[in-house]
């Protein structure tokens, strides 16, 4: 029997460990650790490798979302649409300004379902956030239209979807803004916590780095009440080197992805589909099962590592109670809610271990 872990971040430090170590001495002996050239450096990097005009380097992708709202305008009255089915911080950059998040109904690649949106937009609406869920790009066409018709934001949570596309254009350049996360089981990872937004405007850009920087442009002279989020140097040194074997690291991950879908042949376990015209980057592989609990016990007699993404939708957790939304409200989310299982992917996952992922769930009566 082996143990297999749900996701591991170890093997991609081992693989390139000799550029990890050395980059992290270096940022370390330059005696400057905040706001230096190795954030410059990875924010004129991330532009770049997203094809967008601007990078902003921030402590989180909650940090990311909030102050994307925040720096948008939006704020108490405001409304904003976004998905049913998503990590409940998506909701919380919407509501820690004080506007209210519209839940629609996803769609079967999981991601905001296009179609529901214009029935959900009134005076209120201010803006639409996409978030790219499980690193599947949501087709952005009819949604981008939607939002020039109707003079909306869009932002886009791309914290999953980094390097993921739509017709060949990137995740986080459709909109106003792009947010991500670094957090370390994400495709691009740091060794603790970070995040960045990419912008088109220059003056929006700018923005964010006083924002980020307690609202201050230069040393004690401060333009606005701002917060204290930074891409610390450490990490967006060593951000550069994974950002430099991302594309490398990508390819694996479809690589795995594929020889799931094309080995996992059990009637009771749904694949995940992708749109067309997409990339998809796989940050999980989320199947679906009517009996996911006697399935997670069977996969854990096995040791097989599993995780749900995400158990309880944002609308029924105690947080946004005071919304007042039952359970029932968004029944597609809640079935997916119900139903989602995430299995093994990682880079650095062996033949073995997949084939041995593949037998097990083929073998599930």
């Amino acid at each position: 029997m082996m143990n297999i872990m749900q996701n591991r971040m170890d093997r991609v430090f081992f693989r390139y460990q000799e550029e990890f170590e050395k980059k992290a001495l270096d940022v370390l002996r330059s005696g400057w650790y905040v706001l230096g050239r190795e954030v410059r450096a990875f924010e004129e990097e991330f532009a770049g490798y997203t094809g967008g005009k601007y990078c902003v380097g921030l402590a989180s992708g909650l940090d990311a979302l909030w102050i994307a709202f925040r720096l948008l305008g939006i704020g108490k009255g405001d409304e904003v649409i976004v998905q049913g089915n998503t990590y409940i911080a998506s909701v919380m950059g919407i509501t820690m300004n004080g506007a209210t998040p519209v839940f629609v109904e996803p769609d079967r690649y999981f991601g905001i379902d296009a179609d529901k949106i214009e029935d959900k937009i009134t005076d209120k609406t201010k803006a639409v956030l996409v978030v790219h869920l499980y690193g599947i790009a949501t087709p952005m066409d009819k949604i981008a239209a939607l939002c020039r018709k109707y003079k909306l934001k869009l932002v886009e949570d791309c914290a999953q979807s980094h390097g993921a596309c739509y017709n060949g254009q990137m995740t986080g350049t459709f909109g106003d803004v792009g947010c991500f996360s670094f957090y370390p089981s994400k495709n691009l990872g740091g060794f603790g916590d970070g995040g960045a937004v990419v912008v088109g405007d220059e003056q929006l850009a700018s923005e964010f780095r006083v924002f980020r920087n307690y609202g201050s442009e230069k040393r004690y002279y401060n333009k606005v009440v701002g917060a204290n989020s930074r891409l610390d140097e450490l990490q967006a040194g060593l951000l550069r080197v994974r950002l430099r074997h991302l594309d490398e690291l990508t390819a694996e991950r479809i690589r795995i992805a594929q020889r799931y879908s094309s080995g996992i042949r059990n009637p009771k376990i749904r694949l995940p589909q992708t749109p067309d015209h997409t990339k998809c980057v796989w940050h999980q592989y989320v199947i679906r099962c009517e009996e996911r609990e006697r399935l997670t016990a069977y996969l854990d007699e096995k040791e097989i590592g599993t995780i749900i993404h995400y158990p309880i939708p944002p609308h029924l957790s105690e947080a946004y109670r005071y919304l007042g939304h039952p359970e029932g409200f968004l029944p597609v989310t809640e079935h997916l809610a119900r139903t989602v299982l995430s299995i093994p992917i990682y880079n650095g996952m062996t033949d073995e271990e997949q084939d041995y992922v593949i037998d097990a769930l083929n073998e599930f009566q």
